[in-house]
């Protein structure tokens, strides 16, 4: 799949992420189907507010109607995200770890999993690709640049599919970000919370150096 093949991206939470992605994408030329935990009708203000090309809906028909799916949702409810609609499907893993929302979870507590990697687990036949997550919300529609760009602020990849990391860093570069490829999902936790280059505005090279200083405290 290239970024040509995608018409629509469907979205698995409505939050501050979810609703700035939806932004980007309709900026783009997508369709944008949304969904939330509380029912498509919570969302009729936000899809008015988006426009044309967005419509809410289940989680379940989000899944279906995107090319490419973005999971958006607090991590301790990735068990709620539906299964089969995603079978063969690139899935874009926006999360990060909060023991304070989310509880203690033992396998990132003790460095032996990444969120990205338990999505992966609950959906085994998608492509999940983390991406989206070391940003502030607002910095999406809003700190975005053409390529070549003098500084141009970089986005960091990791999946265990290449030609779905590909896919996603031709996305980001459309949505007006450098991309980094930064390898497998394993090493997906070099770009969450805590680290140098969580929602630090950085470029390509400064967010590369950042994600090999990353170092992961094992609780």
């Amino acid at each position: 799949m290239t970024v040509q093949d995608i018409s629509t991206i469907g979205l698995i939470g409505a939050g501050n992420i979810g609703s700035q992605l939806a932004r980007l994408g309709l900026r783009h030329g997508y369709r944008v189907v949304i969904s939330n935990s509380r029912g498509p009708e919570t969302l009729a203000d936000l899809v008015a507010d988006l426009g044309d090309g967005a419509r809410a809906a289940t989680a379940e028909e989000a899944a279906e109607a995107g090319d490419v799916v973005v999971v958006t949702i607090p991590l301790k409810n990735i068990d709620q995200v539906p299964v089969a609609p995603l079978r063969g499907k690139l899935v874009i893993d926006t999360n990060n770890y909060y023991p304070q929302r989310d509880g203690r979870i033992r396998p990132l507590d003790d460095a032996t999993d990444t969120t990205a990697g338990l999505l992966q687990a609950h959906l085994p036949e998608s492509r999940v690709v983390k991406a989206f997550n070391h940003i502030m919300a607002a910095d999406l529609t809003t700190k975005g640049s053409e390529p070549g760009t003098d500084g141009r602020r970089a986005l960091a990849v990791f999946g265990d599919d290449a030609d779905a990391r590909a896919t996603v860093e031709a996305m980001i570069d459309e949505f007006g970000f450098d991309a980094v490829d930064a390898g497998p999902l394993s090493e997906s936790w070099r770009s969450e919370r805590d680290q140098p280059g969580y929602v630090k505005p950085m470029d390509a090279d400064q967010l590369r150096d950042a994600l090999t200083k990353a170092e992961r405290d094992i609780n």
